[in-house]
């Protein structure tokens, strides 16, 4: 019998799909060369501010997302809240990581099943698939093998190298200043109702592309934090909700006894 071949960790390339979006959105809202003073005539050849209204006074809707943008890049952690519809289906994540390296979090790729990542550091992950994604990976193996799949990894965590190519697709969306790196570009966004975002009030800006609807929500109290990018209307409609800024990242080893290491 074969030795049970190790999962890899998503079917699709399901994190370079997400990181795409992400970036997509951002570039549809980021910095603009727009100046941030509406004015209004008061006379022939002479002009005056506008009145501020709204939290972010007469501040445009594209130096809002301007500062939006800045601020969540100065972030030296996040945790993001992500769900991307894709032509194979449904996508769900939960990330936490910070500019050091840490990271964990859950990856669910339709009926597939889920993933579990713990990257305490910039070297080293840890993978753990539910037993639906073990047998998803194992399919078309024989009975014995897969058998021997989940006999060796259900419940366990594998021990990869961060430049494993198995360990890659994951571990992608942990690289948090690649990411926020993503977060620049023109902007037409236009400012619109006050709401609230996990507890904190916010300001909706709206942008359309084409058939696409852009939506950020950002921070209106405190520092004016990204805390909600949306698309609607193409083809991979997608929702990022950001919190936990500049929070400690928890990212512990698992015991030993509960990690195959494929390295020995």
């Amino acid at each position: 019998m074969r030795a049970p071949r190790r999962p890899r960790p998503v079917r699709t390339a399901f994190a370079g799909a997400l990181c795409a979006a992400l970036a997509a959105g951002a570039a549809a809202c980021g910095p603009s060369s727009t100046t941030g003073t509406a004015t209004t005539g008061t006379g022939a050849g002479t002009t005056s501010p506008a009145t501020p209204a709204g939290p972010f006074g007469d501040l445009t809707g594209a130096l809002i997302a301007d500062k939006a943008m800045a601020a969540t890049r100065d972030a030296r952690s996040l945790t993001m809240d992500i769900s991307l519809t894709t032509a194979d289906g449904p996508i769900k994540a939960y990330v936490s990581a910070d500019t050091a390296g840490k990271c964990s979090g859950t990856m669910t790729v339709g009926t597939a099943g889920t993933a579990e990542l713990i990257k305490p550091d910039a070297t080293t992950a840890y993978i753990r698939f539910d037993e639906a994604f073990l047998r998803e990976e194992s399919k078309g193996e024989s009975p014995e093998v897969q058998a021997a799949v989940l006999k060796e990894l259900k419940g366990r965590w594998t021990k990869m190298a961060v430049s494993d190519p198995d360990a890659r697709d994951m571990v992608e969306l942990c690289d948090l200043k690649r990411l926020l790196s993503t977060f620049e570009g023109g902007s037409g966004a236009v400012k619109g109702r006050e709401t609230t975002v996990g507890g904190r009030k916010a300001l909706t800006l709206t942008e359309k592309d084409g058939a696409e609807t852009y939506t950020l929500h950002v921070a209106t109290e405190g520092t004016p934090h990204l805390l909600r990018i949306a698309t609607t209307g193409g083809e991979e409609p997608m929702t990022v909700t950001f919190s936990g800024h500049g929070k400690p990242v928890t990212a512990r080893v698992p015991a030993a006894k509960d990690v195959v290491d494929p390295a020995g």
